[in-house]
């Protein structure tokens, strides 16, 4: 029987998903520290996903995931950051580095799962072309437009700014921040920012 997929897991305490991944049909190997995982991609990079814990000893997360992106075999990896940090923008400037998606710890196996699994489904998808227009990727329905203002607001987001910051550089207030992101929220369908920066960043909207 093959496998769902191969991955890659890049965590010093891997051994709950190294245990249960393979019963859920993904076929795992993993390293404990950032410059273990990146020695095992610079001999094998016929990974299709890689689970990346953000904080671990010798080589963290971020600069584990700076390495790969950096590295023409491996940029176009998948990679899930493992992390227990939770402010929004650190999130944020995660994306811009090259994370895919997030998964917070202690996170929900079913979560976990579904995630790896879209993440791998779009993959897929990407693989055989390119998105060429927005789309959303619940249902395959076709997301709203966003303003050009709107679309200045989700770029300085994707900077990692907060809703001051960008109430400041617009000229606007705050207020008006959190209405333009709601209303974006609205239009790509997603729950927060971080879901519409990965969105946007994938679909080429920014």
């Amino acid at each position: 029987m093959s496998s769902l997929g191969r991955i890659l897991i890049i965590d010093d305490n891997p051994k709950l998903m190294e245990d249960v991944l393979p019963m859920y049909g993904y076929e795992v190997k993993c390293a404990n520290d950032g410059l273990l995982g990146l020695k095992i991609l610079d001999e094998d990079q016929n990974f299709d996903l890689i689970l990346l814990d953000v904080v671990m000893p010798n080589f963290d997360g971020w600069e584990t995931l700076k390495a790969i992106r950096q590295n023409i075999k491996t940029e176009k990896i998948p990679v899930i950051m493992l992390t227990s940090v939770t402010e929004i923008n650190k999130q944020v400037s995660g994306l811009k580095i090259g994370a895919d998606d997030y998964v917070t710890k202690p996170f929900i196996l079913p979560n976990l799962l579904a995630r790896i699994e879209a993440l791998l489904r779009r993959s897929n998808w990407n693989k055989n072309a390119k998105q060429a227009k927005a789309l959303s990727f619940v249902k395959g329905e076709e997301i709203s437009p966003l303003t050009e203002r709107e679309k200045e607001i989700l770029t300085l987001v994707s900077k990692g700014e907060t809703n001051s910051q960008i109430a400041d550089k617009l000229f606007v207030r705050e207020v008006t921040v959190k209405t333009h992101l709601n209303s974006i929220y609205r239009k790509l369908k997603v729950e927060n920012r971080v879901q519409a920066v990965l969105l946007a960043q994938q679909t080429e909207i920014i």
